[in-house]
C-alpha cells in the first residue's frame, strides 16, 4: 500500500518548480538584509589584508554599485563589479578576484554602501575583528 500511494504521489507531482534567478534589488534585498554581517571579511593569510567583497559579488545582480571606506573614510571608492551572466545557468557566477589588497594590519575599519538597481541605498561599518577571518 505504501508503495502504490508514493507511485501515485511521484506520478502526479507537479515537478520541480522553476528556480528564481534572485537577479533584482526586491529579490536581493531581503537576503543581504539577513546576511548584512556576512557583507565583507579580512583575511590575512598572505601577509597582507584582503578585504573581501564574495558575499555582495554572489548577490550583485540586482545591484547597481559598491562603494567603500577605509578607517572611518566615506564610502566613495567603487569596487568593480563583473557583469551578470545572465546567459548562463549561474548568472551571479563570480570569475574575477573578489578582493582588494592592503598592507597587513593597516585597515581597522571598513563602511560599505551598496545601491540597488531601484536606487534604494544601504551601508554598513564593519570593525576590524567583526570582519577578520581566522
Amino acid at each position: 500500500m505504501r508503495r502504490l500511494l508514493l507511485s501515485l504521489c511521484l506520478a502526479f507531482w507537479p515537478g520541480a518548480l522553476p528556480a528564481q534567478s534572485f537577479s533584482t534589488g526586491p529579490e536581493l534585498r531581503p537576503i543581504l538584509e539577513l546576511t548584512r554581517a556576512s557583507w565583507l571579511a579580512i583575511g590575512t593569510q598572505t601577509g597582507q589584508d584582503l578585504l573581501y567583497f564574495t558575499q555582495l559579488l554572489a548577490w550583485r545582480c540586482g545591484l547597481e554599485s559598491i562603494r567603500y571606506g577605509i578607517n572611518g573614510a566615506t564610502p566613495e571608492t567603487a569596487f568593480p563589479m563583473e557583469p551578470c551572466y545572465t546567459d548562463t545557468a549561474q548568472p551571479n557566477a563570480i570569475r574575477e578576484l573578489p578582493f582588494v589588497g592592503y598592507g597587513l594590519g593597516s585597515i581597522e575599519s571598513v563602511t560599505v554602501e551598496i545601491t540597488y538597481e531601484d536606487g534604494v541605498t544601504e551601508s554598513a561599518h564593519f570593525a576590524r575583528q567583526e570582519i577578520l577571518m581566522p
